[in-house]
């Protein structure tokens, strides 16, 4: 699928609600029953065509490998206090070794973007998807070196598949709870 492949997050995907979350246990599933959005612009095909695994409900994919110069555009509508969404492509040839593209949190982008925030250009056909990690909310309290952030944002670029690893101050501050998070399921 040569050209550009947009991805809009909705409230209702993402979109985490105390109360009702508190409620309920498990989401009911969202089926999607209209057509993959695609139009033609300026020479490019612009693409929503995006597949859930129902094997894997928490991760999102493009139903077309990307290719060399193509672009993704991931604009994240809402996001909760503790929810961090990812971008990950395969490092590996098994995909045992996934490397970070991008993230954001409630605050904005977390990692370094090239041009736009919400635009990633792709390299280098590979495997890439698209998940939300929900991460303990960041004690600061007695951290001198944390500058009062509210959100973690340096990771390690290197991971096993859909693992997000906070790495820098922050996140050696708040050691204890992000091990515990981290083999805590993906959020759907």
């Amino acid at each position: 699928m040569q050209g550009i492949a947009s991805w809009r997050i909705g409230m209702v995907v993402f979109a985490c609600v105390s109360g009702i979350a508190a409620a309920q246990q498990t989401l009911s599933p969202v089926q999607v029953t209209a057509p993959a959005y695609t139009s033609h612009h300026g020479g490019y095909v612009i693409s929503g065509d995006f597949t859930v695994d129902p094997r894997m409900p928490s991760l999102v994919f493009p139903s077309q490998p990307l290719l060399t110069d193509d672009i993704l555009s991931v604009q994240p509508v809402y996001l909760a206090d503790d929810d961090y969404l990812v971008v990950q492509e395969c490092a590996s040839a098994d995909c045992s070794r996934a490397s970070l593209v991008r993230v954001w949190h409630p605050g904005g982008v977390a990692t370094e973007i090239q041009n736009d925030a919400n635009r990633i250009l792709i390299r280098h056909e590979n495997k890439y998807w698209i998940w939300v990690k929900r991460l303990p909310l960041a004690s600061t309290m007695g951290c001198r070196e944390c500058n009062d952030q509210h959100f973690y944002t340096s990771f390690e670029p290197f991971s096993p598949p859909m693992v997000l690893m906070p790495s820098g101050e922050l996140a050696a501050y708040n050691k204890e709870a992000l091990l515990t998070a981290r083999t805590q399921d993906r959020s759907p």
